[in-house]
């Protein structure tokens, strides 16, 4: 038993020593210890402390808030998609193998600080549930949207330690495009329902988020028969989790869609026995 937890402590070791240290000393990035309690702690706020403290209050409407958060989430991720793309696709970079640049060059160096903004914007992004919770919107608390906004950021601590650039790029690159529509949609949805007519594209944000998936998982997948110096063991990870996200937001989808279609049947039903 001994020999196991010094195998598992010295292997830890390894692996910290080959992080990027251009990255040391970054607020909330110092070791995986960090993500991981900040994750544990949203978990615990909205599956125990948020329901336990709206359960006798009734709802908010957070118009206003909700307006100026959406407004921000689309210029912070607009912000991030026109950055990362000046740094990366639109600057050179290969969309089939793409080492990272470990060096200590201007792009690099503000590809990180990319990276690094992308990491706390997931953080920024455990309001969306936080909101939801205040409004008591709990059907759209879904395992889904709670697994999803617990999980990422481990991953994306992964990336900003180790990979901050190369290849690992085009994770942030189409996320921060698909936040960007995404918050534009809430934005026009908390404007009020004179605005409803304009939102008929919202059974295609969930499409949009399983292309994401996908293409991720595809530009991961090509480095498993192609050689480049770029890490594999993330590309394993990155096929893995893209797997498993596409097909809980395809399950979601088609839930989605069946509830819609028994809703409509439903609908006419009561309209034809109005009629008889």
């Amino acid at each position: 038993m001994d020999s196991i937890i010094q195998y598992i402590t010295d292997e830890s070791i390894k692996l910290w020593d080959r992080r990027d240290r251009r990255t040391d000393g970054w607020f909330l990035t110092e070791s995986p210890q960090t993500p991981v309690l900040i994750c544990l702690s949203y978990l615990f706020a909205v599956k125990i402390i948020g329901p336990k403290l709206m359960q006798n209050r009734p709802a908010y409407e957070l118009r206003g808030v909700l307006m100026v958060y959406n407004l921000f989430q689309i210029l912070f991720n607009g912000w991030m998609f026109y950055h990362i793309c000046r740094l990366t696709w639109f600057n050179g970079y290969s969309f089939i193998c793409q080492p990272v640049d470990y060096s200590d060059n201007e792009d690099a160096l503000q590809l990180i600080t990319m990276g690094y903004c992308f990491y706390i914007s997931k953080f920024i992004d455990f309001l969306d549930t936080i909101f939801f919770i205040m409004r008591k919107k709990n059907n759209q608390i879904t395992f889904l949207h709670v697994f999803h906004h617990a999980s990422i950021p481990l991953t994306v601590w992964i990336v900003f330690r180790y990979i901050p650039g190369g290849q690992a790029s085009f994770l942030p690159t189409f996320n921060s495009l698909v936040h960007f529509i995404m918050y534009f949609y809430y934005l026009m949805a908390a404007m009020g329902p004179q605005f409803q007519k304009y939102l008929w594209w919202k059974k295609y944000l969930t499409v949009f988020q399983m292309v994401q998936f996908f293409l991720v998982g595809l530009h991961g997948l090509q480095l498993l028969f192609i050689e480049c110096n770029f890490p594999t063991a993330f590309s394993w990870y990155a096929l893995v989790q893209t797997v498993f996200f596409f097909n809980l937001f395809k399950n979601f989808h088609s839930n989605a869609y069946k509830q819609k279609q028994i809703n409509n049947n439903n609908n006419n039903n009561n309209n034809l026995k109005k009629i008889k």
